[in-house]
């Protein structure tokens, strides 16, 4: 475990880019629209950049239509149903994850995700890759959503542990700022669906990873 750091009672994961891989899934869909329209499709790793800004960003990546176009919600309508199809196709736990979540439940201690992704995708797809999470917090569980801490908050107190307790681990700015918030140590990674200009150092993280290997290693090292 990390010397400077307190070690974590629970460990709750931001889903998308952090503890699923989830990219292929959504640049399937992403280009599913494309296609819908007469485009041809987008190379993954465009696609794979705005995964964590979620569907409204896809849409405006695959059709260049913002939020105010009149024909924005019905194209986010349809690249939204093409990906409930099938949420768990090619997505994946971002290996070695597994195992540290395997030890982790094996120890008998608490974890859980928050997510900003809506609750008929993700509990959907948390239960097709056989994830046991002790709490899962989801976009329209609360009336507000990250970087506002009260889901962090809310998991936490489900979870029976405070939050200082709690170790937040994203792959995006709001992420970090919803744990600073909550009073979590906040944790970035730097394996997940950032754009080439970002960088996760840049965000205040209490701890900074660049590989799933290395998060595990920080959390399976004091074991």
């Amino acid at each position: 475990m990390t010397s400077s750091l307190p070690t974590p009672e629970a460990l709750l994961f931001d889903l998308d880019g952090t503890l699923v891989d989830t990219a292929p899934d959504l640049a399937r869909a992403t280009n599913a629209l494309r296609a819908h329209h007469g485009m041809p499709a987008l190379p993954y790793p465009t696609i794979r950049t705005q995964v964590s800004n979620g569907g409204s960003a896809l849409v405006a990546l695959a059709l260049g239509l913002d939020k105010d176009h009149p024909d924005h919600a019905a194209a986010r309508d349809f690249l939204l149903a093409r990906y409930g199809e099938a949420v768990a196709v090619e997505s994946v736990v971002f290996p070695p994850l597994d195992r540290l979540l395997e030890s982790w439940q094996e120890a008998r201690r608490p974890w859980g995700i928050v997510t900003n992704k809506p609750r008929a995708y993700a509990a959907p797809l948390v239960a097709e890759l056989g994830l046991r999470p002790d709490v899962l917090l989801c976009a329209d569980d609360l009336p507000v959503k990250k970087p506002d801490p009260a889901p962090l908050l809310e998991a936490a107190r489900r979870l029976g542990v405070a939050p200082e307790h709690c170790w937040y681990v994203g792959d995006h700015r709001r992420d970090i700022e919803a744990a600073h918030a909550a009073g979590m140590t906040a944790v970035a990674v730097g394996y997940g669906y950032m754009e080439v200009e970002n960088d996760h150092r840049d965000w205040s993280a209490d701890l900074c990873v660049d590989t799933a290997e290395e998060l595990t290693q920080a959390l399976l090292s004091g074991d």
